[in-house]
């Protein structure tokens, strides 16, 4: 299990996406180790993507996403639940992937419990959903991906011979929604409701 190398996320930001499908995200606090497969992700650039937050240019919420790539951007959104991305392209240039669903693999107990929730393909199928079970929220905005707090790992355990990668829009977007960058694993169970 090796955490992700800075070039990896140094890389358009399409390409990325795609290519974290099947990664493990690791969650440490002083309590609980939490992973979780990614199955669901969405591509996001700069300003020539409308639905990006980078699409007006640099501000201080967004300022992450301009760089340096392997970075977290996390935001809160509709009033009631944070969004986890990853930052992405050359130091400068704005892209950040999405996490939209992942698959619990540790610490599920206490995903579960957090969510509050009996099923588990319930406690994790979307953006929301995965930071509350994960206990991500605004204060993991701008940590270092190459740490120990909050990392991605190719964990070499997970078979990815036969991954069917399903395309679609992204999801909840105003402008850009014909643009197919939403990524997933097809037969996963803990991919979020909205299948295209």
């Amino acid at each position: 299990m090796s955490k992700l190398k800075r070039d990896f996320y140094r890389r358009n930001t399409r390409v990325v996406a795609i290519e974290l499908l099947g990664k493990v995200l690791v969650v440490r606090n002083s309590k609980h180790t939490m992973r979780a497969k990614i199955v669901e992700t969405e591509a996001y650039f700069g300003d020539k993507d409308p639905a990006s937050h980078a699409y007006r240019g640099v501000t201080p919420r967004n300022r992450v996403m301009f760089g340096p790539p392997g970075f977290s951007y996390v935001y809160f959104v509709y009033g009631n639940h944070y969004c986890f991305n990853v930052v992405t392209e050359e130091d400068g240039t704005a892209g950040a992937v999405l996490i939209r669903a992942v698959e619990p693999l540790k610490g599920i107990r206490e995903m579960m419990k957090r969510r509050g929730v009996k099923k588990l393909h319930h406690a994790t199928n979307g953006p929301g959903k995965l930071t509350q079970a994960l206990g991500i929220s605004r204060r993991h905005s701008g940590i270092d991906l190459r740490g120990n707090n909050i990392f991605v790992t190719n964990d070499q355990s997970l078979s990815k011979k036969n991954l069917i990668i399903g395309v679609s829009p992204r999801i909840g977007v105003g402008g850009g929604r014909d643009k197919l960058y939403r990524f997933y694993i097809k037969d996963s169970k803990f991919v979020s409701k909205f299948k295209i």
